[in-house]
């Protein structure tokens, strides 16, 4: 890992949290995701499965997390499974986590190696009542792969069919949406890596330039800061291709007097930061470029500040709608027919904002968070507005990450990231 060791009791709470909605005499088990292959003997790198990571900080492959809060015996409440390691290990792929240093990372004391997994299990399911089981169930999940924990649940169910079954994603959705103070600050790291790209290529941009190279100039400033990278696929679109809302080819020239959209985030300890800016090429925005850009800041501004505990996100898209005619109205992109005229389910707005205003942050780009409940204090949510003219050779997109408060407006923490016409026209003239 490139991230400083998170403390362990960041892990320690968030067992609390997920135990005590457990039933009693009940078992949760999580695990690692698997490295997958591309061909040969090659593989994509690794990346930890969010849910064991967050409770319990181990960020290795084969990994295995066992909770059992009403567990006879102390030594079984809490286990962690790692793949021994050994000298061997140790030259050709690095250091992994030995039982004592796992214990410093997650703060659990029973620490047992992956071979013992299923002698230890069947001690536990004799005690035991009911299986949570760990299934993907997030709104935008699209799973063609079968993985790692899925194929524990397929072999567990059939050899034990007799206990009852519960589902850990519902507790997940709902404590993994509440962010830690401890959580807050690697997000917060998260986004300051970005706006250190940012500022970066504010001064590399320049007519001529090419997409990939601004990747390369992003992707170089989030690793000398000890990220792994990009939190997700990283969009960067001049000109029409800001109009292809996850336009991910980034191939083309820039070209002068056009538009750039970067939509960019660093990861760091696995925790995301969602950022979107969109720049001149040319170091100056046109009139027009401009009052488009002010429309998208304004309804940004004035989305943010609905961004409250209590706040239903359904609703609060409908609010956003409403700003964001109003600006397409005096961009004179519509007229009051159009709205007059609408279909209730495709309002007018959406001929030229035509994606989601916000949406749950943290270890997960798009994080876990039940949309139907009220918002709640320190759930960060980005917010996103855009207006997309195709005829006109641009699209503008602008997003920052916020932190929700107990009391007044959210806490952005992309404060620092230059948004302003003239902050940014400045930097990039300077």
């Amino acid at each position: 890992m490139k991230y400083h060791q998170i403390e362990s009791d960041l892990f320690v709470k968030n067992r609390k949290k997920f135990v005590s909605q457990m039933k009693p005499n009940s078992v949760a088990i999580f695990n690692s995701n698997d490295i997958y292959p591309v061909s040969a003997d090659s593989t994509m790198p690794f990346a930890q499965h969010r849910d064991i990571f967050y409770l319990s900080g181990a960020d290795q492959e084969e990994s295995i997390l066992l909770l059992f809060p009403d567990a006879p015996h102390d030594n079984l409440k809490e286990i962690l499974f790692l793949k021994e390691t050994n000298e061997h290990i140790a030259v050709w792929e690095g250091e992994k986590l030995t039982k004592e240093r796992a214990f410093e990372v997650s703060g659990i004391k029973t620490v047992i190696w992956l071979q013992d997994f299923h002698k230890t299990l069947k001690e536990v399911m004799a005690y035991a009542e009911t299986m949570y089981i760990n299934t993907n169930e997030h709104y935008r999940a699209t799973i063609e792969t079968e993985t790692r924990e899925a194929r524990f649940v397929k072999w567990w169910k059939e050899n034990y069919p007799a206990h009852k079954v519960e589902k850990s994603n519902p507790i997940l959705q709902r404590i993994r949406s509440v962010k830690e103070s401890e959580e807050l600050d690697l997000m917060q790291k998260a986004c300051d890596i970005t706006e250190k790209g940012f500022r970066r290529i504010l001064n590399f941009v320049k007519p001529n330039v090419m997409e990939y190279e601004i990747e390369a100039e992003f992707a170089h400033e989030f690793l000398r800061n000890r990220s792994k990278g990009f939190a997700y696929t990283p969009i960067i679109a001049s000109g029409n291709s800001a109009n292809v809302l996850h336009y991910i080819e980034n191939n083309q020239q820039c070209n002068p007097g056009d538009l750039l959209l970067l939509d960019v985030g660093a990861e760091y300890a696995n925790y995301s930061s969602d950022m979107t800016r969109t720049i001149p090429v040319s170091g100056k925005y046109n009139d027009r470029q401009k009052a488009v850009y002010n429309a998208v800041l304004n309804v940004k501004n004035e989305a943010t500040k609905m961004l409250v505990p209590g706040t239903i996100w359904k609703q609060y898209h409908v609010e956003v709608g409403k700003l964001m005619t109003s600006e397409l109205l005096g961009l004179g992109l519509l007229d009051k027919a159009d709205v007059q005229n609408e279909n209730p389910d495709w309002p007018a707005y959406k001929k030229y904002f035509m994606h989601g205003t916000s949406h749950h942050m943290g270890l997960d780009t798009h994080d876990y968070g039940l949309l139907h409940e009220p918002m709640q204090a320190n759930m960060v949510f980005t917010v996103e507005p855009g207006i997309y003219i195709p005829k006109e050779g641009f699209g503008i997109r602008l997003e920052d990450d916020v932190v929700i408060q107990s009391k007044g407006e959210p806490f952005n923490l992309m404060r620092n990231i230059p948004i302003e016409v003239d902050e940014i026209e400045s930097i990039m003239n300077s």
